[in-house]
């Protein structure tokens, strides 16, 4: 996982770090292994933007403090990239699963989590992870199929809610996905179901309709948590997707997936530090426990192999 951004790190460490034993480095001698650094980071899906805050960020750590010659160049970039996620990538304010416990003690009612994103993320597949994660957590969650307009998603879901041993709502195709979401959350508050899990229809951020048709849903039933599903393999696709749909729908975070696939890793940085919001999951594999709360010392450690 993320492979080839961590080589490509302990490259330009190794770089500097060669150029460090016989001068002092000048602000001409990083730019030339730091501009190569910042194509690796683009080539490995690092937003361009992004990759140039992470170079500024290195050049002042090298050349602003004057590191002295003795001292270990490695250790200050990694201490810089370190400081550089810290400061950047946010991470959720709150924990999933005690959220849903305290909603269902002081209200009564479901916490709402509404799934989005285009076609081909794996928000169906995600839905399932986090079903059996709240499952595993000694709560029952109820997964709404919310998508009538590709075929098969709802039968999906229903192979999924029989292997998890979860209830599903399910309603005729080209019906209308806000009833479906609202007949869902009143059967969660009938049946005392804690959390509510809805999947929607995969759309671009540029069809106009099916926007409309999300933001209905969102309007009808309300919300305590919107995830966008972001695909790691999307390069700096992800970028504009998560930029569109915030534009357009609006969302608290997101959701990961293939991340066990993701051999370059800029996505997760390019995503977080572009929009300021924070991954909550990664999904890491094919199986439904393959599913990975997000924070930044997970993300430190995958990148620097160190907390």
């Amino acid at each position: 996982m993320f492979s080839r951004l961590k080589k490509s790190i302990e490259s330009f460490s190794n770089s500097l770090a060669e150029k460090f034993k016989t001068k002092e480095i000048k602000p001409e001698d990083f730019d030339e292994i730091g501009n190569d650094f910042l194509l690796e980071l683009v080539e490995n899906d690092v937003a361009y933007s992004v990759a140039e805050e992470i170079i500024n960020t290195l050049k002042n750590t090298i050349i602003g403090k004057r590191v002295p010659k003795n001292s270990d160049i490695k250790e200050s970039i990694k201490e810089a990239l370190v400081d550089f996620i810290k400061k950047n990538i946010p991470e959720p304010d709150f924990d999933i699963i005690e959220a849903i416990k305290n909603k269902q003690a002081k209200e009564k009612k479901p916490f709402i989590i509404i799934f989005m994103g285009i076609n081909g993320v794996g928000k169906t597949t995600s839905i399932a992870k986090l079903a059996n994660y709240i499952k595993k957590n000694g709560m029952t969650p109820l997964i709404v199929a919310a998508d009538t307009f590709r075929a098969g998603s709802q039968e999906q879901l229903q192979v999924h809610a029989d292997r998890l041993g979860v209830p599903i709502i399910r309603a005729k195709y080209n019906s209308d996905p806000a009833s479906i979401a609202f007949d869902g959350i009143a059967y969660a508050e009938k049946k005392n179901i804690p959390v509510v899990l809805i999947d929607t229809a995969g759309r671009m951020h540029v069809d106009r309709d099916l926007i409309n048709e999300l933001k209905k849903i969102i309007d009808v039933v309300g919300y305590d948590l919107r995830l966008l599903v972001i695909d790691a393999l999307s390069g700096n696709d992800s970028v504009e997707q998560a930029i569109a749909y915030e534009k357009n729908v609006g969302y608290e975070g997101f959701f990961l997936t293939k991340s066990d696939a993701d051999t370059k890793g800029g996505v997760a940085l390019s995503i977080s530090v572009e929009t300021k919001k924070p991954i909550y999951f990664l999904g890491t594999g094919q199986n439904y426990d393959d599913i990975v709360p997000f924070n930044k010392e997970w993300l430190i450690k995958t990148l620097l192999g160190e907390k």
